[in-house]
């Protein structure tokens, strides 16, 4: 029997999406469904929503490129919201690219709280700034399952990287952190360098093409001074001169 189903890069829009629908309302097999780049839109998402209701074996939902945004997101957050059982099933949400901004943000954690299972989030490329930041940090506060938490090229800055580094801190599940594109400077490297000085348990720390100077690369130098853990840090499309490359190369001779 049928477990997973990939239909990206296709031209199904929302009419396609509420065919699915139909043949998903009823569905006790399938585990993963790929929907990728289809242009499905908020009504489309409203019809997999529907569906998805009394679905008690989905674990991973991609549903990247498809501009869903915050009104889509409504609708896929009211069936986490109602379906105890997919709210326990779902281990993988990937939204990707659908213009999701800070009210999207808002209710993607609102629905999350109860959920025991999700390991995976992707909200890269989304429209999501300082507040959306706030509201994904606060749910941070009490998650313990959330490993990858994906959310390159949006806008929180350096205030919504110090509202994620608040929780890093304290965050014993969190091991995959992606904030490339950012528009992250020295001020936010500062933040995050001082999560880093705590946390025991995150593992890559993607920070590629935002706005951090020598003086951010000698924060986060820092930081790593005592973090064991910390395999991964990618500071690539910087603005990091030779000072800075310094400062990492101390930050080296005494990270162990």
């Amino acid at each position: 029997k049928l477990t997973a189903l990939y239909l990206w890069n296709n031209e199904i829009r929302d009419i396609g999406a509420q065919h699915l629908a139909e043949g998903l309302r009823n569905n006790t097999t399938l585990t993963t469904f790929n929907l990728c780049s289809n242009e499905i839109g908020d009504t489309g998402a409203q019809h997999l929503a529907d569906a998805l209701r009394n679905n008690t074996t989905l674990t991973t939902l991609n549903l990247w490129n498809n501009g869903i945004r915050d009104v889509g997101a409504q609708h896929l957050v009211d069936v986490l919201r109602n379906n105890m059982v997919f709210i326990q099933t779902l281990t993988t949400l990937n939204l990707w690219s659908n213009g999701i901004g800070d009210a999207g943000a808002q209710h993607l954690v609102d629905a999350l709280q109860n959920n025991t299972t999700l390991t995976t989030l992707d909200l890269g490329s989304n429209e999501i700034g300082v507040v959306g930041a706030q509201y994904l940090a606060d749910g941070l506060r009490t998650n313990t399952t959330l490993t990858t938490l994906n959310l390159h090229w949006n806008q929180i800055g350096d205030l919504g990287a110090q509202h994620l580094a608040d929780r890093l801190g304290n965050n014993a599940a969190l091991m995959t952190l992606n904030l490339e594109y950012n528009q992250i400077g020295d001020v936010g490297a500062q933040h995050l360098a001082d999560a880093l000085r705590n946390n025991t348990n995150l593992i890559a720390l993607n920070l590629w093409n935002n706005e951090i100077r020598d003086i951010g690369a000698q924060h986060l130098a820092e930081g790593l001074r005592n973090n064991t853990t910390v395999t991964t840090l990618n500071l690539g499309g910087n603005k990091i001169g030779d000072v800075g490359a310094q400062y990492l190369a101390e930050g080296l001779q005494n990270n162990a």
